[in-house]
Formats: structure tokens, sequence, C-alpha cells
């Protein structure tokens, strides 16, 4: 009976493979596969050798840790990134106010303390602009016509002032006539 029991332990023992290179390096999947390829079937029940059995247990159980490790880090990440994008959020719509603020400033200008469009104000100035202009150019239309009227009425009171000097020099040469033609007739008559 011992020899029975040892000829049982060596064969046993001789029997017992090590643990096939499949369960230490590759995936599950392909450890899964190797079992259902490997493995028989008796009565519905798969037979598998127990330190298989164990290390694929051990291997679903550390690729389960794993996932969950995974899945805890994506979430605090996810939350991290959540909080980021709620922060990039807020900060660009404080930049969009920021912007739409700075352009409808850049876009107006204060006028007579209210906000005037920069298009309005160049019309309104284009206008005053205008209207300058063209009290200026009537006010030169009007100096050319003052100026050539003093020179018309600068011409007459010349033409008068030589009719007047022609009339005194005439006026005078009749009363100087007159007067030697009175003298002369006083004389004429007191001498006889």
């Amino acid at each position: 009976m011992t020899a029975v029991f040892l000829v049982m332990v060596i064969f046993k023992v001789s029997g017992q493979t090590s643990m096939p290179d499949v369960f230490l390096k590759n995936t599950l999947k392909e450890q899964l596969n190797y079992l259902d390829e490997r493995t028989r079937i008796y009565e519905n029940y798969r037979a598998i050798r127990e330190d298989m059995f164990q290390k694929v247990k051990r291997n679903i159980s550390d690729t389960l840790t794993e996932a969950y490790n995974s899945i805890d880090m994506l979430n605090d990440l996810t939350t991290v990134l959540n909080h980021k994008i709620d922060s990039l959020s807020t900060g660009l719509e404080t930049t969009k106010a920021s912007l739409e603020d700075m352009t409808r400033t850049k876009n107006s200008i204060r006028l007579f303390g209210a906000e005037v469009n920069k298009i309005t104000y160049n019309g309104i100035m284009w206008l005053i602009i205008a209207g300058l202009v063209t009290i200026l150019a009537m006010g030169i239309l009007i100096f050319k016509r003052n100026l050539s009227s003093i020179h018309n009425i600068n011409n007459e009171l010349n033409e008068i002032k030589e009719e007047f000097q022609a009339y005194r020099k005439s006026s005078r040469e009749a009363r100087e006539k007159m007067s030697m033609d009175h003298f002369n007739e006083l004389k004429r008559l007191k001498g006889g």
C-alpha cells in the first residue's frame, strides 16, 4: 500500500506542471480562453486545476481593483475638470462682458456727458464742419461783393469829388468874375 501511495504521490507531483505563462503575462480574456480550450466539462461542471483557478481569481480581483481605482481616478479627474470648465466658463462670461464694454466704449465718445456712437459723432462733426465751410464760403462771397461795392462806391466818390472840385472851381471862378465885374462896375460908377 505504501508503494501504491508513493506511486500516486510521485505521479501527482510529476503530473502537476508549473503555472502556464498565459496566467502570468496575458490578458484576462486570453486566460479565460486558455481555460475554455484546455479544461474538460464533466456533467455540466468544468474541471479546473485549483492553482489555475486561484491565479485567475487573483488576476480578476487585481484587474477589478485596478479598474475601480482607475474609475475613481477618472471620477476625481472629471470633478476637477468640471470645476475647471465652470471656472473657465465664468471667466469667459466675464471676458465677454469686458469685451462688450470695451467695444462699446471704443465705439463711442462722450459728448456733453452723453455717450454717442462714433459714427453718429463723426456725422455730427462733418455736418458742423460742412456748415462752417458753407458759412465761410458765404462770408467770403459777401466780403467779395462788399469789397466790389466799396470799390464801386470809392470810384463814385472820387467822381463826385472831381465833379465837386470842378464845380467849386467853376463857382469860384464865377464868383471871382462876378466880384470883378461888380468891382469894375463900382469903379466905373465912381469914376466915371
